[in-house]
């Protein structure tokens, strides 16, 4: 019986593999120069490498990598608290925003970026509470007002501030909002929470 399988002939000049599979031959094709390359180097730099790290000090261990890391971390953490030295906050710490004009213009801000989506860009509230009358759900105190501010109202949705913005920032929050009492914006919500006192 004659045997009908075709080989497609080579390309000129291709060496071909001595192996035939169901009648396709193989091309003994190089791989690509891109590839040995890196394969060349690969070998070059494995030695290196283990010798560096393991009888020397030219590459440092993942151990003392990550003292280094930690190290470096520290020092930044240690000039971050000095030029940010730590405040006590207090009503009398409070007092010294409440009033100011330039701690309003900057509560505006942060309160504008960071406060207007919940309670509204007038302080009448939209998820949140109305911030413009005299009723409070946490407390009436500037101070009260700062402690909701840093530590959130996780059960409402609203979420603390303390991680992100400085106790001056949230001071300066305090004292902007302190300036809207009174102002009654349009479409403000129903009053919510207790009177201050003295305000019944």
């Amino acid at each position: 019986m004659a045997d009908n399988t075709t080989v497609d002939a080579p390309r000129e000049g291709a060496p071909i593999q001595g192996h035939l599979y169901d009648g396709i031959q193989e091309y003994d094709n190089p791989m690509p120069s891109w590839w040995l390359w890196i394969l060349y180097a690969t070998i070059i730099w494995s030695p290196l490498y283990i010798a560096g790290l393991h009888f020397s000090d030219v590459i440092p261990s993942y151990e003392e990598d990550l003292r280094t890391g930690q190290a470096e971390l520290q020092e930044v953490r240690s000039a971050w608290e000095a030029s940010n030295p730590s405040v006590q906050v207090d009503a009398d710490f409070l007092a010294t925003f409440v009033g100011d004009s330039g701690a309003e213009a900057a509560g505006a801000e942060v309160y504008a970026a960071s406060c207007a989506a919940c309670h509204g860009p007038e302080g009448g509230g939209l998820i949140g509470p109305n911030l413009t009358d005299r009723f409070w759900i946490h407390g009436p105190s500037d101070l009260d007002v700062f402690e909701v501010i840093s530590e959130g109202v996780i059960e409402k949705g609203m979420a603390p501030w303390a991680s992100i913005l400085s106790a001056e920032e949230r001071a300066q929050v305090v004292a902007y909002i302190r300036s809207l009492a009174g102002t009654s914006p349009a479409g403000a919500k129903a009053p919510e929470g207790e009177p201050a006192p003295g305000e019944a």
